[in-house]
């Protein structure tokens, strides 16, 4: 039995935390919110975030990190826009592999989570997890698939055998930048492909969206050091397929209300708002162009409505496919 810690009380957290505890894991899930871990013991299921799912029995939830200390692995699953407040301050067991399982790019510095904890914590072992997989259909025990990458391959092969179940199968990879801009940049285009079902323009500009956006997700990421077998594997081309076509997609969802109603209400995490202008960012680093990004930035900024979007990707130059 491995004592596995998990960080973050989320839908997706708590998700990762019962399964691995199902598969036989001395489990902590760890989250910042007294009243929430309160409320998720005496009710026995996650009412915030995943209503409606027990937690299996044994799953030991906290709020005090110190209930984290005596974990062997822990699995890193905050928002990218919080993981560098939450590790310059929380202390944490030092010999333990930390995987991280959020998607997203941290705004501003346009760094990866991965690049976030070797700042921070140039000592650790690090693993991404990545690919296509809702929360909710985890703990109903439907067949999942997912990218673990990790640098050093006995400790991904470790992290692999004691994560994968019955349900879950992780597939091994050492490439950790292609598993985790592959995981993040896919948002921005599961948004841009909500707002183009929301406003009713047809399953033909989803599927031109969707092509176009991983011809542009593929630019940027290979220009960044990622493998192409990993942009077209679970973490990248899997994983924008699910949240392209899905409303349990919290991206999609949210660019479909968004172009259906104009409303940008939401009171759950979309990371692609905040990793639309990062992508931007980083294009422009790369001195990559990227027309489908900075049309949703230019949406969820105010700069444009939809119909001027349209306007301007449709009347671009016309140019081969392959670039």
């Amino acid at each position: 039995m491995t004592r596995v810690g998990v960080i973050g009380a989320g839908a997706f957290g708590t998700a990762l935390a019962s399964v691995a505890r199902s598969g036989g894991n001395d489990v902590v899930l760890w989250g910042r919110d007294p009243d929430q871990i309160k409320t998720m013991r005496q009710t026995g299921e996650n009412k915030r975030y995943l209503p409606d799912v027990p937690l299996p029995e044994g799953l030991n939830v906290t709020s005090d990190l110190a209930d984290l200390q005596e974990s062997e692995i822990l699995l890193m699953v905050l928002p990218a826009q919080h993981l560098r407040g939450f590790l310059a301050n929380a202390t944490l067991p030092t010999t333990a592999p930390i995987l991280l399982c959020a998607k997203g790019i941290e705004t501003g510095t346009g760094l990866l989570q991965q690049d976030i904890l070797a700042e921070l914590r140039p000592d650790a072992q690090m693993a991404v997890l990545s690919g296509p997989g809702f929360a909710s259909e985890l703990t109903q025990g439907k067949p999942t698939a997912l990218s673990l990458a990790c640098a050093d391959p006995q400790t991904g092969t470790w992290l692999q055998e004691v994560l994968s179940s019955a349900s879950l199968r992780l597939y091994l990879s050492e490439d950790t930048t292609g598993v985790a801009l592959g995981g993040a940049l896919k948002n921005v285009y599961a948004i841009a492909c909500g707002l183009v079902v929301g406003a009713g323009l047809g399953e033909s500009a989803r599927a031109a969206l969707m092509t176009r956006g991983f011809a542009e997700l593929a630019r940027l990421a290979s220009a960044m050091g990622a493998k192409t077998d990993t942009l077209m594997g679970l973490s990248g081309f899997g994983d924008l397929a699910l949240s392209c076509t899905s409303l349990q997609s919290r991206n999609f969802a949210f660019g479909e209300k968004l172009g259906r109603e104009g409303a940008f209400g939401t009171g759950k995490t979309v990371e692609g708002i905040a990793t639309a202008q990062a992508v931007l960012g980083l294009a422009e680093r790369q001195t990559i162009e990227m027309p489908i990004a900075q049309a949703v930035a230019d949406v969820l900024d105010g700069r444009q409505e939809l119909e001027q979007v349209l306007r301007t990707l449709m009347s671009r130059p016309l140019k081969p496919e392959s670039r």
